[in-house]
């Protein structure tokens, strides 16, 4: 959907902005991280609405476990942010003036379809494609048939065969991958001789991440591909050598949108072929979108200062700004501003909560807190210990403003499944306090089904859903309660990358965290933690392909509403592939400054 430009920002948040008064209630921390959550049906040992627990029954004598964690490293530096209304105006209008061109171009009947696709490819890797969605699927849809027969024809070359195969892959449109077939040898092995056309193997290794189950010849793509690229990155300094190493780092497909769009406006203004138009633009819209994130980001800090909720929970994680820009990987696109917001705030309530129930509450205190989030209501408060309350009543206070929003803007139906999916969390919550104060270790299997059904991924996909206009009433919520198969995938991807990089300092850390999947793994198979490892990591590949699979046409919901849980994804990818980007921030600062601090110098 394009954008609908605003004359000015006031304007525009009054149109699209989050919740009027949602922002007024919570504070920060997690074990892993909120969005990783394994989901665990109640087991019989586990709590019961039987008998009511109250606070007054619990001693508050027991020694508490302490866990240090890095401090925010941001303060209060997005709090003053004041919002440059000129600044804004003046962007709109250059955008309102550079945009039609733009359009004109995609839509021209003057170029072939491959020159077509070209320009469309550079509309998605500048970040502008949201401007001209129904646009390019138009294009795509007109030109499909001449790409495909393109790119068969045993003289088409490498790089055109790999773009043209990722980007109506990635546009939800079935291509087989059998046209990589005559770039093999007598020997069904990639061509030696291709190793030399460093830019088509740069493509054929972008191209290879779209894979889906079964493509063999993707995974070989990407065996002979990575090596080539690592060995050319370590021999040359020059622009196409930066193409190389972020797409090693972290390829295309699976880098978060709106990083990616960052990175690629800097390295297409050294193309010496470069559009000046489509630069222009791609500047003026990043720095136009920033102004927006800089002001949600302002509010959701006060917002949550205060709430003070680090003064009362200082085992927590302080961690604000890194959930808004994990919101912000989910969808960067202005009109979304809404959805941000309300899940960043839900989150950093249950980041809380998860730092409570890894290991500071003691089990009875968790079932209380437990048995009134299930009851919702302030009437429960008198059932909690008093260092619960502050933050239960955060909870009730926000989804309640949250259900008065709705109401006024006639989304009622949505607030029954956003209560839903965060009492279904915490009950995961308690489940696996339960299962780490009974000494149970489950099953490789038991661990997947509970991550791969809710692993944490649908409270932020239905708090998406709740304000997004494409939403009109209770279809889309009901197929998430069915938890469909890419569901199920994000859910376990999510799961088990937050395990390969925080299994060791969890289980070191000790206290309140249950066995992960690599420690599932091991016990059930006998195998080293290596060989566990590896295995955990072939896993996730392959739910990766899954995922692909269900964006190819005919689609269950429209592209629209599958790619937030794609892109969940891609911010799993980007803050966990190499380190717990959430526990240590410093990991993903640089990101961040990128995405809200610093704008894009644009020549005068």
């Amino acid at each position: 959907m394009a954008l609908q430009q605003a004359t000015s920002f006031a304007s525009f948040r009054n149109q699209i902005f989050y919740p009027s008064k949602t922002i007024h209630s919570a504070k920060l921390g997690v074990s892993s991280s909120p969005l990783f959550i394994t989901k665990i049906k109640l087991s019989s040992s586990s709590l019961t609405r039987k008998s009511v627990i109250k606070a007054q029954q619990i001693s508050h004598e027991e020694d508490r476990p302490q866990v240090s964690f890095p401090p925010t490293i941001w303060g209060d530096s997005f709090r003053s942010f004041s919002f440059k209304q000129s600044e804004y105006e003046s962007y709109n209008e250059q955008i309102e003036v550079l945009k039609p061109e733009v359009k004109s171009k995609l839509i021209s009947g003057a170029d072939d379809a491959f020159t077509k696709l070209i320009f469309i490819n550079l509309l998605i890797r500048l970040g502008l494609s949201y401007h001209f969605e129904d646009e390019i699927e138009q294009q795509l849809d007109e030109h499909f048939d001449a790409l495909v027969a393109h790119v068969s024809d045993e003289e088409c070359d490498l790089h055109t065969v790999s773009l043209v195969f990722r980007v109506l892959r990635q546009n939800g449109y079935k291509i087989t991958s059998d046209v990589f077939n005559k770039f093999k040898d007598s020997d069904g092995k990639f061509k030696q001789s291709l190793a030399t056309d460093i830019g088509g193997v740069l493509s054929l290794y972008e191209a290879a991440f779209v894979s889906i189950t079964g493509e063999d010849i993707l995974d070989e793509a990407i065996a002979f591909t990575k090596p080539v690229l690592e060995s050319y990155s370590n021999t040359n300094v020059n622009v196409f050598e930066k193409h190389i190493r972020n797409a090693l780092k972290h390829p295309f497909h699976r880098g978060m949108p709106r990083v990616e769009a960052r990175q690629f406006i800097s390295l297409y203004e050294m193309d010496e072929s470069r559009d000046e138009i489509l630069l222009n633009f791609a500047k003026l819209d990043f720095n136009r979108v920033q102004l927006v994130h800089q002001q949600e980001l302002s509010d959701l800090s006060r917002w949550w200062s205060d709430l003070d909720l680090v003064s009362k929970y200082p085992f927590a994680r302080d961690r604000i700004v890194e959930l808004y820009f994990w919101m912000m990987g989910v969808f960067f696109e202005p009109q979304y501003g809404g959805s941000r917001v309300l899940v960043t705030q839900i989150l950093i309530l249950l980041s809380v909560v998860d730092d409570i129930y890894d290991g500071y509450g003691t089990l009875d205190e968790l079932k209380c807190f437990t048995q009134g989030i299930e009851r919702w209501g302030t009437s429960s408060l008198d059932l909690l210990p008093e260092y619960m309350k502050v933050l239960y009543k955060a909870f009730i206070d926000l989804l309640d403003q949250f259900e008065n929003d709705m109401k006024q803007e006639e989304r009622a139906f949505t607030v029954p499944y956003v209560k839903n999916e965060v009492i279904q969390i915490i009950k995961a919550y308690m489940s696996e306090s339960q299962w780490y104060h009974d000494g149970y270790v489950p099953s490789l299997d038991e661990y997947m089904e509970a991550a791969s059904c809710t692993g944490g991924i649908p409270i932020i996909i239905a708090g998406c859903y709740a304000r997004m206009a494409q939403v009109k009433g209770t279809k889309e919520f009901e197929w998430l309660i069915k938890n469909p198969k890419i569901m199920k995938a994000s859910g376990a991807i999510s799961r088990l990358m937050d395990d390969l990089v925080t299994h060791k300092d969890e289980q070191e850390r000790g206290s309140g965290h249950v066995a992960s999947s690599i420690e599932c793994y091991m016990n059930h198979h006998g195998v080293s933690e290596e060989k566990a490892t590896e295995e955990i990591k072939g896993m996730v590949e392959a739910l990766w392909k899954e995922m692909n699979e269900e964006c190819l046409r005919p689609t269950a919901l429209p592209l629209s509403l599958l790619m937030p849980i794609v892109n969940i994804i891609r911010v799993v990818e980007v803050c966990y592939r190499y380190c717990d980007g959430y526990t240590n921030p410093e990991y993903v600062k640089e990101y961040i400054k990128s995405m809200f601090v610093q704008p894009i110098p644009i020549q005068q």
